[in-house]
């Protein structure tokens, strides 16, 4: 390998099925009705220094991730099991903030970005800020 420096970027997907309705929208929005979607939800994280046979991490080191969705988030009512109204932007944050919590401390490397899309042509994106 060269001498050249730099961070390594890895992605992975998870879907999960749920209903929520944006209660602080005016009457008459469509968005503040009941409605449904398939959310993508996709974690870029990186390292400087890659381990094993080259990687950031290992894949099925996101299995814990994958399961906290499924238990609390799939196919449920995003208002009644969430205490944020559940908009993209929060959904993102909100799994940022537990990616951080709960792997980061226990895998390689660390989180650069949570987007959360509702649909193929609409997503939010949280970025960490480090430093």
């Amino acid at each position: 390998m060269s001498a050249v420096r730099g961070w390594t970027r890895i992605g992975k997907q998870f879907q999960f099925h749920a209903a929520h309705q944006l209660l602080s929208l005016p009457e008459g929005h469509k968005c503040r009705r009941e409605h449904g979607h398939t959310y993508t939800v996709e974690v870029v994280w990186t390292a400087q220094v890659l381990t094993g046979p080259g990687f950031v991490t290992d894949f099925a080191n996101f299995g814990p991730f994958k399961r906290f969705i499924d238990d609390h988030l799939d196919h449920q009512n995003l208002n009644k099991v969430l205490e944020i109204e559940p908009t993209s932007e929060n959904l993102a944050r909100l799994l940022a903030e537990w990616l951080i919590e709960q792997l980061e401390p226990v895998i390689e490397g660390q989180l650069v970005s949570v987007s959360v899309s509702e649909s193929p042509s609409s997503w939010a994106t949280f970025e960490v800020a480090r430093g």
